[in-house]
C-alpha cells in the first residue's frame, strides 16, 4: 500500500505539470479559430519536433511496440528502420510545401487543404473530414487505452477508469489553449518519454548482465528472437521492408501530424525540426525495442500468463524503486496523452470547419466541438479491443490510404477534379480495409502500401485520359 501511495504521488505530480502547462498556454491565446487550431502559425522548430515525435510515437511505442519487440525479437528492428525511413521521406518532400501552400490558401485544416481549388470542393472536404472523425477518433480511443492497460497493471484499477481520467486531463488543457496547448504539453511530455524509456531500458540491461548476456539468454529462449531476419514471410524481406517504409511515409495522411506543419513559424525551420524529430525518435524506438528484449529474459511467464504489451510497466514494477516507477508511468501516460490530445483537436477541427462549416468563424463552437469530441472517442475507448499495436497500425493505415495520396497530388499542385479526388480517398481505403479484413494479408505486406498504391493509381488513370484527350484536342 505503501509503494502505491509513493507512485501515485509521483504519478499526480506529473499529470499536473502536464495540465499547468497545457493551462499556461492559454495566457498566450488569442480568441480566433486560426489560433484555436494552428497556434497562428507561430511555433517555435523545437517545440514542433519535440510535439511531433511525442505524437507520432505514442502508446503504440510504450505498449504496442514494447509488447511486439517482446513477442518477435530483435527483427522488430525493421519495422522501426523502415517506418523511420518512410517518415524522414515525408517531411523532406511534402511538409515544406504544405506550410507554404496552406498559409497561402489559409486552409487552418487538412481537410479545407485537400479541398482548396477544386469545383464542388465542399463534398471533398466533407468526406475528408469524415474519414477523419471515424479513423482519428478510433486512433485516439487506442491511445486512452493504452493508458488505462498501464494504470490498470499497477493500480489494480477498474479498466475503464483510466481512460476517463486521460479523457479529462487531455480536455482540460485542449479546451482551454487549443493546438497551442497541445504543442507545449507534447513537448514536456516527449522529454519525459525520452528519459523514461532510457532510464528503464539501462536498468533492465544491468539486470541482465549486459549486452553479451542478454544476447545469449535470448538464444536460450528462442534463437528466432536473436535473428534479424523475421520469420514467416511469403513473400520474402524486401517486400516486408518496403511495406514499413510506405507505412512511415503514410504519415501524409496522419492529420494529427501535418498539422504541426502547418503550425510551425516558418517553412524555413523545418529541416531542422525533421532531424531533430528524427534523431530522438529513433532513440526512443530503440529504448522500446531494447525493452522488449530484456523483458522476455526477466518476465518470460508474459507469453502463456500474461499481457506481452504490459511489460514496460510490469519491468518497471520489478526493477524500479517507487518512485521512478512513477515517473516511467508518467512518461508511458505522457505517450498516450500527447497523442490522443492532437487527435482530439484535428478531430473537432473537421467537425466544426469542414463538416458544419457555418461553425468555422466561431471560436466558441471550435471549443464546444472539442469537448463534444472528447466525448465520442471516450465512449468507443469504453468500448475499444484492447489491442493497442493493432488499433493504432489499422487507424493509421485507413488515414494514410484514405487522405495521403490525394494530400501529395495538392501539395505537389497537380490538376484534378471532384470525382477524382473522391474515388481517391475511398478506392485507397476500401483497398486498406479489404487487405486487412478480407484478405488478411497485413502480415505479409503492410496495407498502407497497397492502400496507397491504389489511391495513386486511381490518379494515374485520371491522368493519363486528361492527357489523352488534350493530345486529341491539339490535333
Amino acid at each position: 500500500m505503501v509503494d502505491q501511495i509513493g507512485i501515485i504521488i509521483t504519478f499526480v505530480f506529473f499529470l499536473l505539470l502536464f495540465t499547468g502547462v497545457g493551462t499556461y498556454s492559454a495566457t498566450q491565446k488569442k480568441a480566433t479559430t486560426t489560433d484555436y487550431l494552428l497556434a497562428s502559425r507561430n511555433v517555435n522548430p523545437i517545440l514542433t519536433a519535440l510535439s511531433a515525435m511525442a505524437t507520432g510515437q505514442s502508446g503504440l511505442l510504450f505498449i504496442g511496440q514494447v509488447g511486439f519487440a517482446y513477442k518477435m525479437g530483435i527483427s522488430v528492428i525493421w519495422l522501426t528502420m523502415g517506418w523511420a525511413i518512410g517518415d524522414y521521406l515525408a517531411w523532406w518532400f511534402v511538409f515544406k510545401p504544405l506550410r507554404e501552400q496552406s498559409e497561402a490558401t489559409a486552409s487552418d485544416t487538412v481537410s479545407a487543404f485537400l479541398a482548396q481549388n477544386i469545383q464542388g470542393y465542399r463534398l471533398i472536404s466533407l468526406i475528408s473530414a469524415l474519414i477523419t472523425l471515424a479513423f482519428l477518433g478510433s486512433y485516439a480511443a487506442a491511445q486512452l487505452v493504452a493508458g488505462s492497460k498501464a494504470l490498470s497493471t499497477v493500480f489494480g484499477w477498474n479498466y475503464n477508469l483510466g481512460i476517463i481520467i486521460g479523457a479529462m486531463i487531455v480536455v482540460i488543457y485542449c479546451f482551454s489553449g487549443g493546438i497551442r496547448a497541445s504543442i507545449w504539453t507534447d513537448a514536456l511530455q516527449g522529454i519525459l518519454m525520452l528519459g523514461s524509456l532510457l532510464l528503464l531500458l539501462i536498468v533492465a540491461v544491468i539486470k541482465c548482465g549486459g549486452f553479451s548476456s542478454l544476447w545469449q539468454s535470448l538464444n536460450t529462449i528462442d534463437p528466432n528472437l536473436i535473428n534479424f531476419s523475421p520469420q514467416s514471410l511469403p513473400l520474402g524481406f524486401i517486400p516486408f521492408f518496403i511495406g514499413w517504409m510506405v507505412a512511415g511515409f503514410g504519415v501524409v495522411g496522419q492529420p494529427h501530424i501535418m498539422v504541426r506543419a502547418m503550425a510551425i513559424d516558418s517553412a524555413k525551420h523545418l529541416g531542422f525540426a525533421r532531424n531533430l524529430k528524427t534523431s530522438l525518435g529513433l532513440i526512443n524506438s530503440f529504448s522500446a525495442l531494447g525493452i522488449g528484449l530484456t523483458a522476455r529474459v526477466l518476465l518470460p511467464d508474459l507469453t502463456t500468463s500474461g499481457d506481452p504489451e504490459l511489460a514496460l510497466p510490469y519491468l518497471s514494477l520489478e526493477l524500479l524503486p517507487v518512485v521512478l516507477v512513477g515517473l516511467i508511468l508518467a512518461g508511458l501516460f505522457s505517450a498516450t496523452m500527447s497523442t490522443a490530445d492532437s487527435q482530439i483537436l484535428s478531430c473537432s477541427a473537421a467537425l466544426t470547419q469542414d463538416i458544419f462549416p457555418q461553425m468555422s468563424q466561431s471560436y466558441k463552437w471550435a471549443k464546444i466541438g472539442t469537448l463534444t469530441v472528447t466525448a465520442f472517442i471516450l465512449m468507443i475507448a469504453l468500448l475499444e479491443d484492447n489491442n493497442v499495436f493493432a488499433l493504432v497500425t489499422f487507424s493509421w493505415s485507413v488515414l494514410a490510404s484514405g487522405l495521403g495520396p490525394l494530400l501529395l497530388v495538392k501539395v505537389w499542385q497537380q490538376p484534378i477534379n471532384t470525382v477524382t479526388a473522391i474515388a481517391m480517398m475511398i478506392v485507397g481505403m476500401a483497398t486498406a480495409l479489404i487487405w486487412n479484413l478480407v484478405l488478411n494479408l497485413s502480415s505479409v505486406i503492410y496495407e498502407v502500401l497497397p492502400g496507397m498504391v491504389a489511391g495513386i493509381a486511381v490518379y494515374g488513370v485520371y491522368w493519363f485520359v486528361r492527357e489523352q484527350g488534350t493530345g486529341n484536342r491539339e490535333q
